[in-house]
């Protein structure tokens, strides 16, 4: 391979010829060899469009010459559309406050725009490694939730309302313990788990002001060195127009550099979205188990052969790779809440890691809940065996309990359980109540919308 020698503050480094990038990111790819994880995308695609308003807010303050802004403007913006993605190597396991790849995206930019560019004093100008990879981070989750994840919770809310709408009165067994419990619908069912999701898009509104405000011209430690003043507030709206977001002046900027509670928030709340669709998961696979000696309510469209060995086999695939993706967001809030305290004095130092740890959490959120979607939209309801099942429930006596008492209700309910027969038949025979009347009182339809009755 053809090289090419850079310099920079340390001295010579030999570079690939055809790399867009020099001295300062060959070091990083030469020092930082743990894995093949690259900074995701959407944060290079942050980092880029920061760089794009770091330039126009200089040109407007007379800091950069027009040209030389237009040019870093356009090829920021076009790192930002998904050009040159394969000039940026380094790693997330790097240096903790992401200096590697500030100088990674300053290089690449300087290359592109030619001399007499320089990535320190043109790309890199009024900023700090030290406010910019904060500022990407929450600009690039911020991006993510907004295009990617609370998109598909939405459409997953509105695939789980319009079934449940469908199965207001698809009565079956409820259950609580994993044991037999009062009547409840499929709609009512479905719908807790709509409310659930509904729960994590509102937390994700309530996060996005705090999400939204970037420490930009912090630069090295809060105080803002070597900005000019005025350049925040310009560089922000710029910001704003190019992401069709709203980005906003940290009150502090220094506790922005310092810590990253906000991203801890935020990661707390991807974990509280996980877990919801991890339960959702959960009785999905509960619900369809079978389809003989499980519940068998209703049945998952089949995607693929379930074993290798049993012929005819097919396994609630879906719902198992959401629950999956559960563990692993979980796990990543796990990442987030050590990294999240790693920082001393001015600076948090495991910035990389967060970055990493929230955007592919979000991104698997987004996919597993439209993934849930597309299921719950095609599955079917055995009604057939709800029926059988329900009518047979011994805890429907509960129903009785204000006409005969809660221990004459448990002896018919354990006669019913013991002969395997119907809690009406058996009522009928051991109380005076007429049949008429406990068919009222014993209606699972009436049972799961008592309000009905009133």
């Amino acid at each position: 391979m053809a090289n090419r020698t850079e310099r920079d503050s340390l001295g010579e480094v030999s570079v690939p010829a055809s790399a867009l990038y020099g001295a300062q990111t060959q070091r990083a790819v030469d020092n930082f060899t743990f894995s093949a994880r690259r900074m995701p995308p959407r944060f290079i695609q942050a980092l880029a469009m920061i760089k794009a308003s770091a330039a126009a807010a200089n040109r407007e303050l007379g800091l950069l010459e027009p040209d030389l802004a237009d040019q870093v403007i356009r090829h920021a913006m076009d790192i930002a559309s998904g050009k040159h993605s394969d000039h940026f190597p380094v790693e997330v396991f790097q240096t903790g406050s992401g200096t590697s790849t500030n100088m990674n995206m300053n290089e690449v930019i300087a290359r592109l725009c030619g001399d007499p560019v320089h990535p320190n004093d043109h790309v890199n100008m009024s900023q700090s490694s030290n406010d910019v990879i904060p500022s990407a981070i929450q600009v690039s989750v911020c991006l993510e939730l907004t295009r990617e994840l609370e998109p598909a919770l939405a459409a997953l809310c509105d695939s789980i309302r319009g079934r449940a709408d469908e199965l207001d009165d698809t009565v079956k067994t409820g259950r609580t313990h994993l044991m037999d419990a009062m009547p409840i619908t499929l709609g009512q069912e479905l719908r807790t788990w709509a409310y659930q999701v509904d729960e994590g898009l509102a937390r994700c509104n309530d996060l996005r002001p705090r999400l939204a405000a970037l420490p930009l011209g912090g630069t090295a430690v809060g105080t803002g060195v070597n900005c000019p003043p005025g350049y925040p507030s310009i560089a922000l709206r710029e910001l704003s127009e190019m992401t069709g977001a709203t980005f906003t002046e940290a009150e502090s900027r220094f506790t922005r550099m310092a810590s990253q509670d906000v991203a801890l928030e935020c990661s707390s709340v991807l974990k509280g979205i996980a877990v919801s669709l991890m339960k959702i998961a959960n009785d999905l696979r509960w619900m369809s188990s079978g389809p003989l000696a499980g519940l068998a309510e209703i049945e998952l469209k089949a995607l693929q052969p379930g074993s290798s060995i049993m012929p005819g086999k097919v396994n609630p695939v879906i719902p198992e790779a959401v629950a999956m993706i559960g563990a692993e967001v979980i796990g990543n809030d796990a990442a987030v809440t050590i990294a999240a305290q790693s920082g001393n004095f001015q600076l948090n130092v495991m910035l990389p890691l967060v970055a990493e740890k929230l955007l592919v959490s979000t991104s698997l959120l987004a996919g597993g809940a439209r993934a849930l979607a597309e299921t719950i939209q095609s599955l079917q309801v055995n009604e057939e065996n709800l029926s059988r099942v329900l009518g047979r429930n011994p805890i429907l006596v509960t129903a009785l309990n204000r006409r005969i008492g809660y221990e004459a209700a448990a002896a018919i309910a354990k006669r019913a359980y013991r002969e395997g027969r119907d809690v009406i038949d058996v009522a009928a025979e051991d109380t005076d109540i007429p049949r008429d009347e406990l068919e009222a009182l014993l209606d699972p339809i009436g049972l799961a919308h008592p309000e009905r009755n009133d």
